[in-house]
């Protein structure tokens, strides 16, 4: 009977495991792959001519400072609730363009030029995100989209997921904090000279390596979209993988939608 007993338990834990296993693999997503945020991306550094630096900053701001060793430490936001925005008003910003990308973004077949300016106002701390972020659209000379981006900083993919033309942008945001960096992604277009979000992943990296922390991991998305169609915007899915802190990295699934805290 103990024999019995012992078999039986050895095989619910068999079968137990084996559906642990089965959980923890992902789910299949038809479709193809938005972007992978688990594999290490190389920054180039961005290629902007001073001229063409002074150029989108003049047609942006009425007015800036060149060199954050002009910023006035005296400057009070005499009253203005946002902090932010009474630096801007004073011209107490030092901008600077950080990533571009060239395509079709208020209409079909134009020929555009996306900036991300980080506009870096004055005295904007860590809590500030070190100042706002926005996307200022030329065509040509013409300045056709001024807008807040949310502190996106980042252009990782241009699209055009459902045909119509007009490309959007999938814009991403981070943060670093006592060793953990965390970084954010949006898929996002313009709309009326609007930003619009498509979609908001949420978090899709978020690795505490650095941290020392004991049980330190990574965890990063992957990006997905199905259903794709002319006309109509495919559907967006995300699965979630985590890996310990090793050089060479084993990713095994996680979860799928936003990520979990």
């Amino acid at each position: 009977m103990k024999a019995i007993t012992l078999i039986l338990a050895l095989l619910g834990l068999g079968v137990t495991g084996l559906m642990a296993q089965r959980q923890a693999a992902p789910p299949k997503t038809p479709g193809q792959t938005l972007f992978d945020f688990r594999i290490d991306r190389r920054i180039a550094p961005l290629k902007i001519t001073s001229a063409t630096q002074r150029t989108v900053l003049a047609r942006v701001f009425r007015k800036y400072l060149t060199d954050e060793s002009k910023c006035n430490p005296q400057f009070e936001a005499n009253g203005e609730t946002d902090a932010l925005r009474a630096a801007r008003k004073a011209g107490q910003i030092v901008p600077s363009i950080v990533d571009s990308a060239t395509g079709s973004f208020t209409g079909p077949g134009k020929v555009e030029t996306a900036y991300v300016i980080s506009v870096s106002e004055c005295n904007a701390s860590h809590a500030d995100n070190f100042g706002t972020k926005r996307v200022a659209i030329f065509s040509g000379q013409q300045l056709v989209v001024d807008t807040d981006v949310d502190f996106r900083s980042g252009i990782v993919r241009k699209t055009d997921l459902n045909g119509d033309g007009i490309d959007e942008l999938l814009m991403t945001s981070g943060d670093m904090n006592q060793g953990i960096f965390v970084e954010m992604a949006a898929l996002v277009e313009f709309q009326s000279r609007r930003l619009r979000i498509i979609q908001d992943f949420g978090t899709v990296t978020e690795d505490s390596c650095a941290s020392a922390i004991p049980g330190s991991s990574s965890k990063a998305s992957v990006l997905s979209f199905s259903d794709a169609m002319p006309g109509k915007m495919p559907k967006l899915h995300t699965d979630n993988y985590v890996a310990t802190c090793r050089k060479t990295k084993r990713w095994r699934f996680l979860s799928s939608g936003k990520m979990p805290e």
